[in-house]
Parts: structure tokens; C-alpha cells; sequence
């Protein structure tokens, strides 16, 4: 059975990094997917893609990975650097604020 470890990546729809500091183990599918004939539905008898396992660290991750017999692949994230703004959203007010309001 083939398992993924990676870190997952921020959420497209905030700005923060939350859930994006553990690591997750999640297997690879073992059967393809298939239509219900009647409804439409998409569904499988694979009940393990259904399973995602978190982590603090990468090791902790591996280490389960070696000690329940699975084979596995890392995929290392690529790391973004900090977005840091001088004033932030508070500056927008502050008592020395230089610009004029615009609403």
C-alpha cells in the first residue's frame, strides 16, 4: 500500500497559515473510481482514501509510515517568504496617518 507525506499548503481563501504547519499522511488510491448507474455518483470500495493521518513533524510521519510496513513518498514543500506589511491593517487607523480617507 503506497502512502503520501506532505505539508499541506495554505488555503487559497485567507491570507494566514493555519492547518498548514503539521504534516499528513494519506494513501494513494488502490482502485480506480466508478459511476452509479442510477443516481450518477462517483464512489469506491476503497475505504483507505478515505484515511488522513496528522502529524507534528515529518519524522513522527515517516516513523509510523516504517513501523505499520508502508511503502511511502516525501514531497518536501516549497516554502513561501513571510508577507509582512510596515503599519499593517491597524495603520490604516492610526492617529498619524498621512493620507485622506477615501469613502
Amino acid at each position: 500500500m503506497q502512502a503520501r507525506i506532505y505539508q499541506p499548503s495554505r488555503s487559497a481563501m485567507t491570507s494566514g497559515m493555519g492547518n498548514s504547519k503539521d504534516w499528513v499522511l494519506e494513501f494513494a488510491p488502490s482502485e480506480a473510481r466508478r459511476i452509479d448507474p442510477l443516481m450518477g455518483w462517483t464512489g469506491s470500495g476503497d475505504m483507505n482514501r478515505q484515511v488522513r493521518l496528522r502529524f507534528g513533524t515529518r519524522e513522527a510521519a515517516e516513523d509510523y509510515a516504517r513501523d505499520h510496513g508502508l511503502a511511502y513518498t516525501v514531497e518536501t514543500p516549497k516554502k513561501r517568504r513571510a508577507n509582512i506589511r510596515p503599519m499593517g491593517y491597524g495603520g490604516n487607523f492610526a492617529h498619524n496617518r498621512r493620507g485622506v480617507w477615501t469613502h
